[in-house]
């Protein structure tokens, strides 16, 4: 049974997390620089974005933790550290002062930046803020460090779950930092997800990779892939049961522990993508395969008219069909049926192919809530899939317009 909780990335034992102000943003009201920490080294395990343009803080991060160990995470955000001429010193170098001072190896440390690309990121207000950073770590609240990866996130993303493994009860947390730059293959998204749970490094990276295939690259805000994503998971062994070090009951649920954390972390994400108002859940069942189910899914919640019509709490169906049509799918278009549902009930748009008759009174009351759930049925199969994404509004432009300014 997985139960949530409160704490975090600091609901797992011995885990503390910490955030502060340190002068690389402007605004001196909001944190830029975070850190967790494990009290003891921990399997560590991560995922990158698959842009081929990669922020110097996955290239260390990534040579860090090629023996399946760590045991800090230091973000910055105001900065992504990308395409710079001395990225990877300066990400190595927030390592080695973690590091100095942490008393620890700076091959232990995770490097998170993000931010504007293309701007130099100065080493001078993270050296001197690293004393203070230590100063904020709380062992139960990791609200600070939640901030402080923060960028155009207007509010902070945190979960946690409870679970029990051999005997042993298990925890496991996470915080996210995901607004704009966001879609599927990984997206300008920053996870940091913690478990006391025992389990092997080889173990920790098969359950983190096999389940962003059905969580965070099912995400999409605006179709633009970052150069800084990342998933990071580190397992520091403190709930003290035996270790998984292979597939079985213990593994499983493990799994389920994490999917309930990044499910929940998916959905944060996506309702709170750059201007908003909106969170879209497209849910597609009878496809002949889950590939189908999933780019079908994908290519509705990616459709900038369809994200549009949502925002105006316009039942366009046809603008789901048209998503269907050019999402590459084998699908026969003349069985899908498509329904809107949100918490003021459920509309059935279409049929077969072709639209029926319905209330549009009804149907917009429906469509003006917060959350609105897209369903699709192909009728090909058993195979299903589900994407999470937000609507398209005027306020998205605004944000981007003058992003660096």
């Amino acid at each position: 049974m997985i139960k949530l909780i409160d704490g975090g990335v600091c609901a797992a034992e011995g885990f503390l997390a910490g955030g502060i102000h340190c002068g690389i943003r402007k605004n001196r009201t909001k944190r830029d620089l975070a850190l967790i920490v494990s009290r003891v080294p921990a399997s560590a395990a991560a995922v990158y974005t698959t842009n081929l343009v990669k922020g110097a803080p996955l290239t260390v991060t990534k040579e860090h933790i090629a023996d399946g160990v760590a045991q800090a995470i230091i973000c910055n955000s105001g900065n992504a550290n990308t395409c710079n001429a001395d990225g990877i010193q300066v990400a190595e170098n927030m390592s080695r002062l973690l590091a100095e001072v942490m008393h620890i190896d700076h091959k232990n440390v995770v490097v998170a930046s993000t931010g504007v690309i293309g701007q130099p990121l100065d080493i001078t207000p993270i050296a001197k803020g690293i004393p203070a950073l230590l100063a904020s770590l709380d062992e139960h609240d990791c609200s600070a460090a939640a901030e402080g990866i923060m960028t155009t996130d207007t509010v902070k993303k945190e979960v946690a779950v409870e679970f029990t493994v051999g005997g042993k009860t298990c925890r496991m947390g996470g915080i996210a930092k995901g607004s704009g730059m966001i879609h599927p293959n990984m997206a300008t998204m920053l996870v940091f997800i913690t478990t006391d749970c025992a389990i092997s490094p080889q173990m920790l990276q098969k359950a983190l990779s096999a389940d962003i295939k059905d969580s965070f690259n099912m995400v999409s805000v605006d179709g633009d892939t970052s150069t800084n994503d990342m998933v990071t998971v580190l397992a520091n062994g403190m709930a003290g049961n035996e270790k998984i070090t292979a597939e079985g009951t213990d593994f499983d649920t493990f799994m389920q522990a994490l999917n309930t954390v990044t499910m929940a972390l998916c959905r944060m994400i996506a309702a709170d993508g750059e201007g908003a108002t909106k969170l879209l859940e497209c849910v597609v069942e009878g496809a002949a395969d889950t590939a189908t189910a999933k780019t079908v899914a994908k290519s509705v919640i990616c459709s900038s008219l369809l994200k549009a019509a949502m925002f105006g709490a316009d039942a366009n169906w046809g603008r789901v069909l048209c998503a269907i049509g050019y999402s590459g799918a084998a699908v026969d278009v003349n069985k899908v049926d498509v329904a809107f549902h949100s918490a003021k009930g459920t509309i059935v748009v279409c049929e077969n192919g072709a639209g029926v008759d319905f209330s549009e009174e009804i149907a917009k009351e429906i469509l003006l809530e917060k959350e609105i759930d897209i369903l699709i049925s192909l009728h090909s199969g058993d195979a299903s899939a589900t994407a999470w994404g937000c609507d398209l509004t005027y306020d998205y432009v605004k944000i981007n317009g003058d992003y660096r300014t």
